[in-house]
């Protein structure tokens, strides 16, 4: 059976961080894809601090380039709004037959997976990998179930957020995010002006 980790994010921009931890399954776990998940409406975001759905994805793709391992997708674009993982999951599992479903996710968010929606059924169905965050506590009480992986993913103290601000008060951080993510950033003068933060 073909084994796909989802990773889920907004991906607002998508930066190094996401992508080394992207590599790092694919490479050094039994995952045989990746799918790196936009999500159009985190249930607990502030929606108007996103790009535009089509833009992130954009920048996703852009990130991935030609790693075959790698897929963007914009699976919840079209699923009933707001998205939750367990209902993007039971649509995945129909739609594709013969394929694993495993999710990737920050300790950080361990830590709040008992408050997820039908956070058994997802347990009950699929694999969790695990990956260390800065300054979390490591899981809780899922720390040890059977259908949680902890990997040794890299440690980078980076994120989406960082990245906006200093963009937004005209700091160069192109090394912060993959060369053609961050050409079209600058090109088309995203987060510059009006995006709130």
């Amino acid at each position: 059976m073909k084994k796909v980790g989802l990773f889920f994010g907004t991906y607002n921009p998508v930066h190094v961080g996401h992508m080394v931890i992207a590599n790092y399954m694919v490479e050094f776990t039994d995952m045989d894809e990746l799918w790196m998940v936009v999500t159009p409406h985190n249930p607990f975001k502030k929606k108007s601090s996103l790009l535009k759905d089509y833009d992130r994805l954009h920048l996703v793709q852009l990130a991935i380039n030609d790693d075959t391992r790698l897929k963007a997708s914009n699976i919840e674009f079209d699923l009933p709004q707001p998205n939750y993982t367990c209902d993007t999951l039971a649509y995945l599992t129909e739609k594709n037959p013969g394929v694993h479903f495993s999710l990737i996710m920050g300790a950080d968010n361990l830590n709040h997976f008992h408050k997820w929606k039908n956070h058994e059924v997802i347990l009950e169905n699929h694999d969790l990998y695990v990956y260390p965050r800065m300054d979390s506590n490591e899981g809780g009480e899922l720390k040890r179930h059977y259908k949680v992986n902890y990997v040794e993913a890299p440690v980078m103290r980076i994120s989406s957020t960082f990245i906006r601000n200093a963009l937004k008060e005209g700091q160069n951080v192109r090394h912060y995010m993959p060369a053609e993510v961050a050409k079209y950033v600058t090109e088309m003068n995203l987060y510059k002006n009006h995006f709130p933060l």
